[in-house]
C-alpha cells in the first residue's frame, strides 16, 4: 500500500497499523481517513494478517479529526437549497463513519494499543476496534460536546455496548477526561500499563497467540460476537448452526486435531 498518513507492517502474520502524523499528534484529515478506510479493507483481504495492532506514532495515539476537516464544512454554506445543502453534509458525516465501519467490519480481529490522548474522533475509532489496552497516563475524552456538535461518528452507538450506559452518558455530556487507571476500572480498556513499551509487550504477544490460531475460525468467532450484540440469543443461536453447518468441517479442524494428537503447534494455512 502507498501510505502517507498511515504505517502498515505485517510480521508473523499480526499486522501492525500506526497513524503517522505526530506532529498533529496523530489529528486525521481527509486524506488520512481515507488511507485508514483503505487499509482496513485490504487487510481484510489479506490472507498474511490475521491480527491487527493499531497504534499512533509519537507522543499520542490520536487527537480525532484534524480542526481543518471540521472547518471545511463551512463550504456547505455556499449551497443556497437548504434540502441540497443538508444531503451533502449528510454524505459527508456517512463517509467517516464508513471509514470507521471499516475496522469493525475487518474479520481480523483489532487490538488498540492507546498512549496519551485518545480524544474525539480518537474515541469513535476505538469502540470499533474489538480490545483496548493503554498506558496509566492515556487519555479518553468525547470532546465533540466542547466544541458545539453531538459526535456523530460512532462513539454514541458503540460505547454503550462496551460501557455502562450511565457512564457513556456522563462521559458524552461533560467531554470530561478519562485517565488510564479509570479506563480499565470501567471498562473501557481490558488492561492498563505503566510504559508503552509494557503495553506493545503485552499487545503483541496476544496478537501472536490470536494469529496462531486458525483464521477461519477467528474471524467466524468475531463474526458471531457481532451478531449477538445486534441480535437476541434465539437469533445469534440459529445463525450460529448454520454458520459452523457450512464451516465446520474444515482443513483447519483437521489440522487443529491432528496437532493435538501429535503434541505439536498447529499450522494453518
Amino acid at each position: 500500500m502507498d501510505l502517507k498518513y498511515l504505517k502498515v507492517t505485517i510480521e508473523n502474520h499480526v499486522a501492525q497499523v500506526s497513524f503517522n502524523r505526530p506532529e498533529k499528534a496523530n489529528s486525521l484529515h481527509m486524506p488520512a481517513w481515507e488511507e485508514m478506510k483503505s487499509v482496513f479493507e485490504e487487510l481484510d483481504e489479506d490472507p498474511e494478517a490475521r491480527a491487527i495492532v493499531l497504534t499512533g506514532e509519537g507522543k499520542h495515539f490520536c487527537a480525532g479529526i484534524d480542526l481543518e476537516t471540521l472547518m471545511d464544512m463551512q463550504k456547505y454554506n455556499s449551497i443556497s437549497c437548504p434540502g441540497r445543502r443538508s444531503e451533502k453534509l449528510r454524505r459527508f458525516i456517512l463517509e467517516f463513519q464508513d471509514t470507521i465501519t471499516a475496522i469493525e467490519k475487518c474479520r481480523k480481529p483489532v487490538l488498540a494499543a492507546i498512549q496519551n490522548a485518545c480524544v474525539g474522533g480518537g474515541v469513535d475509532i476505538i469502540s470499533a476496534c474489538d480490545m483496548r489496552y493503554c498506558t496509566d497516563a492515556a487519555y479518553f475524552a468525547i470532546k465533540e460536546v466542547d466544541l458545539g456538535l453531538v459526535a456523530d461518528i460512532g462513539t454514541l452507538q458503540r460505547l454503550p455496548n462496551i460501557l455502562n450506559p450511565g457512564i457513556v452518558s456522563e462521559l458524552a455530556y461533560t467531554g470530561r477526561k478519562v485517565m488510564g487507571e479509570e479506563a480499565a476500572k470501567i471498562g473501557l480498556v481490558n488492561q492498563t500499563f505503566p510504559t508503552q513499551e509494557d503495553m506493545m509487550n503485552r499487545v503483541m504477544e496476544l496478537a501472536k497467540m490470536i494469529a496462531s490460531k486458525s483464521p477461519l475460525v477467528i474471524r467466524g468467532t468475531k463474526e458471531m460476537l457481532l451478531y449477538k450484540r445486534d441480535h437476541s440469543v434465539e437469533e445469534s443461536l440459529n445463525y450460529m448452526a448454520t454458520w459452523n453447518a457450512a464451516m465446520l468441517m474444515s482443513e483447519d479442524l483437521m489440522e487443529a486435531f491432528q496437532a493435538s494428537m501429535q503434541k505439536r503447534e498447529p499450522v494453518f494455512k
